[in-house]
């Protein structure tokens, strides 16, 4: 893939040979972090190379067997994107990763260019923190699968948002494209999915903005399978239409010196945190399959 992609990455956009999305560190135009999703049909199997980037494989839908330098993994599944976390697989740098799939998988290949080589390891589904952040209208449920403190790691970091239909997350809006005290470098992917209604597919919507240091202008709308990259400004929100749930799975790495997620809130609206202790969770959280365990 020759040409960089642009903020917004329509579904089948960035398709490219067995994978239904792939964004890499060169073809998003900035250094570590990169995502592939690939669909198996009942009994396929892919053999993937992890070259300079350590691998965090998960579950979109279905089951699969993870095999990682020879040593094997069941990887549960869940039946989608809404139905609780799903377990994650591990795959350091420099790994040959077998994918496979009995009934058919759609899997989420999370990755990060990194220097150290770390162990496979295998996170349970049981073992992923399930955090209720925001109240009210900003209510919404992060499954924290790869961040620090839950999965060992040298760059990534990876998290699922679910917002229920007609709130928002990624509220206040945020940035960490600097490092600094209370903020780190870090390039973000989000990957969305949008629960269908009941005449078909639903739509969400996403807002990002620049500032002094950097240039960036996206309001888009989102559909199940497209994708929005933001190297840099101010990001939030992200809409739930009322109606139709939004999942959507933030990959994140940068060049800074440790593994750490720090944002800095846009002073025009950080307020909005100061009304939360005042404000109920929406009851509809957790969502079906989840056990939360958080703050917000």
């Amino acid at each position: 893939m020759s040409e960089v992609l642009g903020p917004v990455v329509r579904r089948g956009e960035a398709a490219a040979g067995p994978f239904a999305l792939e964004v890499t560190p060169a073809s998003a135009g900035w250094t570590h972090s990169g995502l592939r999703v690939l669909e198996l049909a009942p009994g396929q199997s892919e053999t993937v190379a992890t070259g300079g980037s350590e691998v965090v494989v998960l579950s979109l839908g279905g089951a699969a067997g993870v095999v990682v330098d020879g040593a094997a993994y069941e990887l549960e599944g869940r039946r989608d994107v809404f139905d609780g976390p799903s377990d994650a697989v591990y795959a350091p740098r420099d790994a040959e990763v077998v994918l496979s799939s009995r009934a058919g998988a759609r899997l989420a290949l999370c990755s990060a260019v990194c220097e150290t080589r770390l162990p496979a390891a295998y996170l349970p589904r049981s073992d992923v923190p399930v955090e209720l952040r925001g109240a009210g209208r900003a209510s919404r449920q992060v499954n924290n699968f790869g961040v620090p403190g839950v999965l060992e790691a040298d760059r990534i970091i990876a998290c699922e948002v679910l917002t229920p239909g007609g709130n928002w997350s990624s509220w206040p809006p945020h940035k960490h494209d600097e490092e600094r005290d209370g903020e780190t470098r870090l390039e973000e992917i989000y990957y969305f999915e949008v629960a269908d209604g009941p005449s078909g597919p639903g739509f969400g919507l996403q807002r990002v903005y620049g500032h002094e240091h950097a240039e960036i202008d996206v309001t888009a709308e989102v559909r199940t399978g497209d994708v929005v990259l933001i190297p840099h400004g101010w990001h939030g929100p992200s809409v739930a239409t009322p109606g139709y749930d939004l999942y959507y799975l933030n990959v994140m790495a940068g060049p800074g010196p440790e593994r750490s997620w720090q944002i800095c809130d846009d002073p025009a609206h950080a307020w909005v945190r100061g009304t939360w202790p005042d404000q109920d969770v929406d009851p509809r959280l957790p969502f079906p399959g989840a056990t939360p365990g958080g703050d917000r």
